[in-house]
């Protein structure tokens, strides 16, 4: 099976005070290093957002209006996918996420996609694999400000319950200080 990652690295991060939320260090590393070294095994790691230091060679990319939302920045990411089986879409605030969590979202993809759904019974969008077909053609024609679960959620994905705190992500500053940073 051939694969490849959209790594979603933009955003306003407004409960955040607007600082630049993937370059955030957890545990020694940013967030979005984190990402990315979940998903090295890719075929191609597309990264949306601004460019930054990461420890892996990447594709990068922003959305046609940057600051367009979840859908826009899946779409541009899409733009950059030549070929693959199935594609891996990772947030670049998941500072627990690793090749384990890749691994088992690989292994369970099927072939109507899969989420993982954290500790508390949600579907963590921002954490699946897809088929690229079905992927493709969910997108809407006008993605910019696009609702993802709406979006994803017609492809009746299967539901991969996660491991531990896998799926903890940073939206704001008690999210960070969780994780002891």
């Amino acid at each position: 099976m051939t694969w490849a990652a959209i790594v979603l690295a933009g955003g306003r991060a407004t409960r955040l005070g607007g600082v630049d939320k993937p370059a955030l260090e957890v545990g020694g590393r940013s967030m979005l290093a984190a990402a990315v070294t979940a998903v090295a095994g890719a075929d191609r790691i597309v990264v949306v957002g601004p460019e930054r230091p990461v420890p892996v060679p990447v594709v990068w990319t922003l959305e046609d209006e940057p600051g367009s939302g979840p859908v826009a920045a899946l779409a541009a990411g899409l733009s950059k996918i030549d070929t693959a089986d199935v594609v891996v879409v990772l947030a670049a605030d998941l500072p627990l996420v690793s090749a384990e969590t890749v691994a088992r979202l690989l292994a369970a993809v099927g072939s109507t996609g899969v989420v993982l759904v954290d500790a508390d019974g949600r579907d963590q969008w921002l954490l699946s694999a897809w088929p690229l077909g079905p992927l493709r053609a969910a997108m809407p024609e006008f993605p910019a400000g696009a609702a993802l679960r709406r979006v994803l959620s017609g492809l009746d994905p299967a539901r991969l319950p996660a491991a531990g705190a896998e799926a903890a992500d940073v939206d704001t500053p008690a999210d960070l200080a969780r994780f002891g940073e």
